[in-house]
């Protein structure tokens, strides 16, 4: 009896232990620039993230696919990260490359536009699991301050003039 209790337990930790190693290790996940201004004009900004697997992991991280949400009216285009990033990271590797693209449309509203990004995949090339997500945003100055700071430029550049022209009139 003792012996099958034994043996029982053995199975259920080996299963248990197999189990486990089947799951994706840690995943460190980060925006070179999480905050980008892009003018009322319009235009596009692409955002560059690395991607980290530790040393300690077990086994290579699948990047199988990601998913994303941004404030209206602003786009992301995510081929980048299809197209750039790799299947998988093995152990102790990081990547970091272009992630993906915003493009605001011209003359729209001034102010803050949040999103996330995250990363889906695991252990495999079928797994979809939540690996990093990170936040980001999109500021479009209001044209008071895009007006003070041209004026600012303007008076910089005079004042270097100036100055350059009182060092001819020492001589």
């Amino acid at each position: 009896m003792k012996l099958k209790m034994t043996l029982a337990v053995a199975a259920l930790l080996t299963i248990a232990l197999s189990s486990a190693a089947a799951y994706a290790d840690t995943l460190t996940f980060t925006l070179s620039n999480p905050t980008v201004f892009i003018p009322l004009a319009g235009g596009s900004e692409t955002l560059e993230a690395t991607v980290s697997a530790p040393s300690t992991n077990g086994a290579a991280i699948f990047l199988n696919g990601d998913s994303f949400n941004i404030t209206a009216p602003v786009t992301l285009d995510d081929s980048d990260f299809f197209s750039d990033f790799p299947l998988s990271l093995a152990p102790g590797t990081s990547f970091t490359g272009d992630l993906f693209v915003l493009t605001a449309p011209p003359n729209m509203p001034e102010g803050t536009y949040q999103g996330t990004f995250t990363l889906l995949g695991g252990a495999d090339g079928n797994a979809s699991n939540t690996l990093g997500t990170v936040n980001f945003s999109v500021v479009t100055p209001e044209p008071s301050s895009i007006l003070l700071m041209m004026t600012g430029m303007a008076g910089l550049a005079l004042w270097v003039g100036f100055k350059g022209n009182l060092r001819g009139w020492v001589r």
